[in-house]
């Protein structure tokens, strides 16, 4: 199928992109590397009257060392997060996660931003940066805004962004010495979606876990955090990962869909689960 018909804006800034979209209302869309609205829009499950095109603003792509964390220009591609060296070093979950992003070609079109704004519950990156933390700034009409991907993820494909408002950059934390990682996905095909992933980062001291951080991709209508695991695991030792992951499954509510049934992917989230907590504590 193609979209309906639609007119095209080129925004030449974001203060730009923020007046066209105030201008339009919620008929307009952001286009940055058009793999997310692109596929639902030739469904016809989103038919916005106007594409705000902002894949020309290159100064929203950069990877920074902004001291006591990283940030990341929401308009980098995935493909530039995966090689990014700094992210390599300080944030291994980040940038190796991106490598799983669908195929090369989507990698090096497709951006971060652009990722976390959709706000698909099966997508990688945002159960990963829930999982780290990570803040995200935007920009609107009445300023700029710094939203905790905790808050930012409200409904299936609905986020906290106004319909005015640019996601400009994505801040990450940097993973110390005493912190372990993983990310665990099952699909059925490389460049498939999830049919559930899990993103574990593990803090450990003097011989113990001091904090375990859980997302869960595609358990929800959001990503979500697996906070009983997250509980059971505070001031415990290796040894507890197993009976903690059993818990991965409590309060999400997968669907089920040719994919997976329900049931399925609950099973899937607590064995991913242990094996996310295995390999964060081994690294």
């Amino acid at each position: 199928m193609i979209p309906l018909k639609f007119d095209y804006e080129v925004a030449e800034s974001v203060d730009h992109a923020v007046q066209l979209l105030g201008q339009h209302g919620e008929e307009a869309k952001l286009l940055a590397g058009g793999h997310s609205l692109l596929p639902i829009m030739k469904l016809r499950l989103a038919a916005p009257a106007v594409l705000v095109d902002i894949g020309r603003l290159g100064d929203l792509s950069y990877v920074r060392d902004a001291g006591d964390h990283i940030a990341i220009g929401a308009l980098t591609r995935h493909a530039d997060v995966e090689h990014s060296d700094l992210l390599r070093e300080q944030c291994g979950l980040l940038a190796y996660t991106a490598s799983l992003v669908g195929d090369p070609q989507v990698r090096h079109r497709g951006t971060i931003g652009g990722s976390v704004a959709h706000g698909d519950p099966a997508s990688d990156l945002p159960s990963v940066l829930l999982a780290l933390d990570a803040d995200f700034v935007v920009r609107g009409s009445g300023g700029e805004r710094t939203v905790a991907a905790r808050d930012f993820f409200q409904d299936y494909l609905q986020t906290a962004l106004a319909p005015d408002e640019v996601l400009t950059e994505i801040r990450v934390p940097k993973l110390g010495p005493n912190a372990g990682w993983s990310y665990q996905k099952f699909n059925r095909r490389a460049q498939d979606w999830a049919v559930v992933g899990v993103a574990a980062v593990v803090e450990r001291q003097n011989g113990s876990i001091s904090s375990a951080r859980i997302g869960l991709t595609n358990m929800g209508s959001t990503p979500l955090r697996a906070s009983a695991v997250e509980s059971a695991l505070s001031g415990a030792d290796a040894s507890s990962v197993a009976e903690a992951a059993q818990s991965a499954a409590e309060g999400t509510s997968p669907a089920s869909d040719v994919a997976a049934s329900d049931e399925f992917r609950r099973h899937l989230a607590r064995v991913l689960t242990r094996r996310a907590l295995e390999e964060a504590l081994s690294r």
